[in-house]
């Protein structure tokens, strides 16, 4: 009997290490199971980086010979933009400069006892200075004197400011602009 009591003892621990054994197996299962869910979700975003890198460096190649073939069919483009660059930060500069030199001559005469207005040289002062502080000059032909008509021209030339002729009073009918670069007839 007590064979049969020890037997029934050994056989209840067997049951219960066999449960065990059992849930252990169930947790370990469903952990593989967990872990080959996100192996294969990691996989698939492995696969799409992969290709978005492969896109990614795709372009760029291309982008490459575009820029290539583009620099090949225009050289020196690249420092014609730089210069071209640098141009207008110096002519704005200079339009800064000349605006601040005029003010200060303004200021100059204001302050002084005699008004230059008076004689031939200050007027054309005063136009010369009119025509620094323009960024557009707009004239009647037929209002102003020959030599401030050439004066007028060669300021604009020399500046690069637009001049913009009127021949007709009434109404601007008829409008001329002259670029800098061109030849002036009047």
């Amino acid at each position: 009997m007590a064979a049969y009591r020890e037997a029934d003892g050994l056989a209840g621990e067997h049951v219960t290490l066999l449960r065990a054994h059992a849930q252990a197996q169930e947790r370990c299962s469903a952990l593989l199971q967990a872990q080959a869910t996100r192996i294969a979700a990691m996989e698939a975003q492995l696969i799409r980086a992969r290709g978005a890198t492969i896109r990614a460096a795709t372009a760029l190649l291309w982008e490459r010979e575009d820029r290539a073939a583009f620099d090949a069919a225009l050289p020196g483009l690249g420092r014609r933009v730089a210069l071209g660059r640098q141009v207008a930060a110096l002519q704005t500069r200079v339009h800064d400069l000349m605006r601040t030199l005029q003010r200060r001559e303004l200021a100059g005469r204001t302050g002084s006892a005699s008004h230059p207005g008076h004689t031939p040289a200050g007027v054309a002062a005063d136009l010369e200075a009119s025509l620094q502080a323009a960024d557009l000059v707009i004239c009647q032909t037929g209002c102003m004197s020959h030599g401030d008509y050439w004066r007028v021209q060669d300021h604009c030339k020399r500046t690069g400011k637009l001049c913009m002729l009127v021949d007709q009073p009434d109404g601007l009918q008829i409008v001329r602009i002259h670029r800098p670069d061109e030849v002036f007839s009047p």
